[in-house]
C-alpha cells in the first residue's frame, strides 16, 4: 500500500535529511529591484544573517515554430537569504517565491512554527494576490549502519511499492546498479506528490572530501497544492499536505525498519 493509516508517530532517529516549505506567487517585480529592508526588519530576530545572491534566469523565447526565432536573455532574480543564527534555518526571498527549509528537522509544529512570522511579515509586506503553488518536500536519507541494520535487505525494511524488483529471487540486492522508481499521485482534489525512491550513494561535492561508499535509501517526497491559494489559506494547505506526507512516509517502512528508528 502507498498509504498507511499507521498512527502519526515521532521516531528518534528520524530519517530527515532536508525538510523545505515553498509558497509561489505571481511575480512581485519589486522585490527584484528593492532589498528587501522592512522584511529584513520584521524577521531580525529569528533570521539575523542575511546575503543576496543573483541567480541566472531562463532566457525568454519568442516565434517558435516560425521563421523568426528570437532568445532573449533575461536579467538576474535576486535571491535573498536569510539564516538563523546557528545556521540550521534558511529562508530564501524572490520575485516569485518565498522558502523555508532546515537540514536539522526538529518536527512539524515547530517547523510551522518558524515558518509563521516570516510568512505573516511577508504576506503584510509584499501582499501577493495568491500563491499559485504550496509545497512541502520532505528528503528522507535512510542509512542501514546508523540504525544498526548491517546485514539486512532492504526489502525487509521498506514496502514492496518502491522494492519490487529487489524482490526477485534470482538477482542478489548488490547486483543492481540501479533500482529507483519515480512515481506521481493525485493525492485528493488539489493536492499531488512525486515521490522518488531507492537505493543509492549520497556524493559529497566538496573538493578533496572523502565519499561515504554505504548505499543509502532515498526517499524523496514532494507534495504541492496548486491552483490558486488565498494568502489566508496558506497554513491550512500546509496542514493538509503534512497530513498527506505522514501517510505516504509510513506507507513505505516496514515494522523492522520503525523499531529500528526508535518510536517515542
Amino acid at each position: 500500500m502507498l498509504f498507511s493509516d499507521h498512527p502519526r508517530t515521532h521516531y528518534r532517529a528520524a530519517p530527515t535529511h532536508e525538510v523545505i516549505c515553498q509558497l509561489r506567487f505571481p511575480s512581485i517585480l519589486s522585490i527584484n529591484t528593492t532589498e528587501p529592508a522592512d522584511f529584513q526588519e520584521a524577521i531580525r530576530a529569528e533570521f539575523p544573517q542575511y546575503a543576496r545572491r543573483e541567480d541566472a534566469a531562463p532566457p525568454q523565447i519568442t516565434g517558435l515554430g516560425g521563421p523568426n526565432l528570437k532568445i532573449q536573455q533575461q536579467p538576474p532574480v535576486a535571491n535573498y537569504h536569510f539564516l538563523s543564527a546557528d545556521g540550521q534555518w534558511k529562508l530564501n526571498v524572490t520575485r516569485d517565491f518565498i522558502a523555508l527549509s532546515t537540514l536539522r528537522y526538529p518536527g512539524w509544529e515547530a517547523f510551522a512554527r518558524q515558518l509563521d512570522k516570516p510568512l505573516a511579515a511577508f504576506i503584510r509586506l509584499y501582499k501577493p494576490a495568491y500563491f499559485q503553488r504550496v509545497g512541502l518536500r520532505y528528503l528522507n536519507i535512510i542509512s542501514r549502519a546508523r540504525l544498526g541494520l548491517e546485514g539486512r535487505n532492504w526489502v525487509e525494511l521498506i514496502a514492496p511499492a518502491y522494492t519490487a524488483p529487489l524482490r526477485e529471487g534470482d538477482v542478489d540486492e548488490e547486483r543492481f546498479l540501479n533500482c529507483a522508481s519515480d512515481v506521481t499521485v493525485k493525492l485528493d482534489s488539489s493536492c499531488q506528490a512525486k515521490i522518488h525512491a531507492g537505493p543509492g550513494r549520497i556524493k559529497n561535492n566538496a573538493p578533496g572530501a572523502v565519499q561515504d561508499p554505504e548505499v543509502k535509501f532515498i526517499f524523496d517526497m514532494d507534495l504541492f497544492m496548486a491552483g490558486n491559494t488565498p494568502c489566508t489559506l496558506a497554513a491550512a494547505a500546509l496542514e493538509t499536505l503534512h497530513g498527506h506526507a505522514g501517510r505516504i512516509f509510513e506507507g513505505a517502512l516496514t515494522d523492522t525498519l520503525r523499531d529500528a528508528m526508535d518510536p517515542e
